[in-house]
């Protein structure tokens, strides 16, 4: 019998904690949880004009992102999914609310946070998922910053 519960306790400590599992991915989804600035921009390689972006926020929940104007009108909405474990991180978003978008189309791209800093990518409709920070024909960019929640 005691060799039986070592053996359990061993296989548990090997797979790990399904409990904990589940909790690393809730953690690793948070990551992006707050509100941001737009700081730039960049379409099909050329910069985003700052008229454009100024002003602009996008809030991460857990599963999404609101993006709102100067004048706080919401323009984009999605759910979204994050797969941590790829190098740059790959994200995928269902739009729900989107100007040039209908609803549903999901859209795929790279993220990645350093500090207060979210550079996000992604293909537009039609566009090829992009593989690096630099876009390509039918890709979007953005940089954010981590906007002091007081």
């Amino acid at each position: 019998m005691a060799r039986v519960l070592n053996l359990l306790s061993v296989t548990l400590l090997l797979l790990g904690s399904p409990d904990l599992r589940t909790e690393e991915k809730k953690e690793a989804q948070n990551q992006l949880t707050g509100v941001y600035v737009i700081v730039a921009g960049e379409r099909e390689g050329q910069p985003e004009p700052a008229e454009r972006i100024k002003g602009d926020t996008v809030r991460f929940t857990n599963d999404v992102i609101t993006v709102t104007d100067k004048n706080k009108k919401e323009t984009y909405t999605a759910t979204y999914k994050v797969d941590w474990s790829k190098k740059p991180a790959v994200i995928t978003m269902k739009a729900a609310q989107a100007p040039e978008k209908e609803k549903g189309d999901v859209a795929r791209g790279l993220v990645e946070k350093d500090g207060d800093t979210v550079r996000l990518i992604y293909a537009l409709p039609g566009g090829e998922m992009p593989k690096t920070f630099k876009t390509k024909e039918k890709q979007l960019m953005f940089v954010l910053k981590a906007v002091k929640q007081e």
